[in-house]
């Protein structure tokens, strides 16, 4: 029987060496994890390697989707999340604020999250305004 253009013989052996299921475990997503990550560390794929992982990284997905509830956060909580994600400086946030202090007592909860502030946040972090209220 014919599947297709390509020789399946490579997938075929992929999938019996870690058959994708969906994942219904904590053991089972970081199983899963293992295999994508010593397949993204390999470099360049095949294509049944590409189509492999394409499988492998919807099943994660759909497990993080489910399992994985992201809290919301907004205003000030919001800005200390992205300033640490995004591995920002006070000093980077100068073209915002007028003043390293200005951020500092903003950040402490003494001064009040503008609405000016709010939008040009928004621009430097490429983000809705809407994100931050």
């Amino acid at each position: 029987m014919t599947l297709g253009i390509r020789n399946n013989n490579a997938y075929i052996e992929l999938l019996k060496s870690f058959p994708p299921r969906p994942i219904t475990s904590e053991e089972e997503f970081l199983s899963t994890q293992k295999v994508i990550n010593l397949l993204i560390d390999k470099g360049e794929l095949t294509p049944d390697e590409e189509d492999y992982l394409d499988i492998l990284g919807t099943l994660v997905y759909e497990y993080e989707e489910k399992h994985n509830t992201i809290p919301d956060i907004y205003g000030v909580e919001l800005l200390k999340a992205l300033i640490d994600e995004f591995s920002v400086l006070q000093k980077d946030l100068l073209s915002i604020f007028e003043s390293e202090s200005i951020l500092s007592e903003i950040l402490t909860g003494e001064r009040p999250l503008t609405v000016d502030y709010v939008h040009k946040l928004a621009d430097f972090f490429h983000i809705s305004p809407s994100a931050f209220f």
